[in-house]
């Protein structure tokens, strides 16, 4: 346990370190600075907001926008990067210790010697994959559901909405996340980033004030309009776990049939049955799901 302590400690300094250099603009190549990346990519979205607002009467610094955004900045740097590296690290040391050290030997496909847009693409269908059948499971186990409200208390939807989730929620995505890398070899860390930033884009999208679908690709995308009803207070009949568990392709959602989208309306209430349990402030929801009756 002491060694597992020990490589998370030294991951959570090394990423911190790292953090504070992209916020500064000291990383090397320039372009990989998720920090600022996410500052332009947070405008840019907002913008398309206030130009193109879905929900008219819905105001640009909506409810809990603040909220959202320091969910946003900490998720996303404290736990979406730091911690999500420690925890990858530690992922990594317990695989190998468990699996006899050498992991190369369970990899099912080794994409090394593809072409770089085939790997890319490869990677990129796995891990999302990977993350719609976490986020089913988020919604079908009542000790997993109890951290996932935190994202669904949200009652007017927008971009920063996107990062709003109880910091357990990556406790329980990297592992999945890691076997899936563990499985399919041979990607690297430009690729890793590219399918990084395109989910996250995709995300800020999907929760967007902006009236989207993506005309036929919506079979392959989550759009605003879809991820609109995965929201929904008043549930499609016959689908009490949820419905549109799409992260950013909608595709497992047809294929397994857990898409739904009744009608076009942007204002449907958001929420679900006893959200006035749930703390409004930061630190309150930072500590919800542990306690009994959460």
């Amino acid at each position: 346990m002491e060694k597992y302590i020990a490589v998370f400690l030294q991951s959570f300094s090394d990423f911190a370190g790292y953090t504070w250099r992209e916020i500064t603009f000291q990383v090397d190549p320039w372009y990989v600075n998720y920090f600022w990346w996410l500052v332009l990519l947070s405008l840019v979205v907002w913008a398309l907001e206030a130009a193109f607002p879905w929900r008219k009467n819905q105001a640009i610094i909506r409810k809990d926008f603040w909220l959202d955004t320091f969910y946003m900045f900490f998720n996303f740097y404290l736990f979406k990067i730091i911690i999500f590296m420690a925890f990858s690290n530690v992922s990594e040391m317990f695989f190998k210790n468990i699996l006899g050290g050498d992991l190369s030997r369970f990899i099912l496909l080794d994409t090394s010697g593809m072409n770089w847009w085939l790997q890319l693409l490869i990677f990129f269908v796995a891990t999302d994959f990977i993350q719609w059948f976490t986020h089913v499971m988020l919604h079908r186990f009542d000790v997993l559901w109890k951290f996932h409200k935190v994202h669904h208390s949200v009652e007017e939807m927008g971009f920063a909405a996107h990062l709003r989730y109880h910091w357990m929620e990556n406790v329980f995505y990297t592992p999945m996340k890691y076997i899936a890398v563990m499985l399919i070899g041979g990607f690297t860390p430009e690729q890793a980033y590219i399918v990084f930033y395109f989910a996250i884009a995709i995300g800020h999208l999907n929760h967007a004030n902006i009236h989207l679908t993506y005309g036929p690709l919506k079979y392959i995308f989550n759009n605003p309009v879809m991820h609109l009803w995965h929201h929904a207070y008043t549930l499609p009949e016959n689908r009490r776990y949820g419905v549109n568990y799409g992260i950013t392709l909608s595709v497992w959602d047809y294929i397994f049939r857990t898409a739904s989208i009744p009608k076009v309306d942007g204002e449907i209430k958001l929420g679900y049955a006893d959200m006035e349990k749930l703390p409004r402030s930061f630190w309150g929801q930072l500590i919800y799901g542990f306690k009994k009756g959460d």
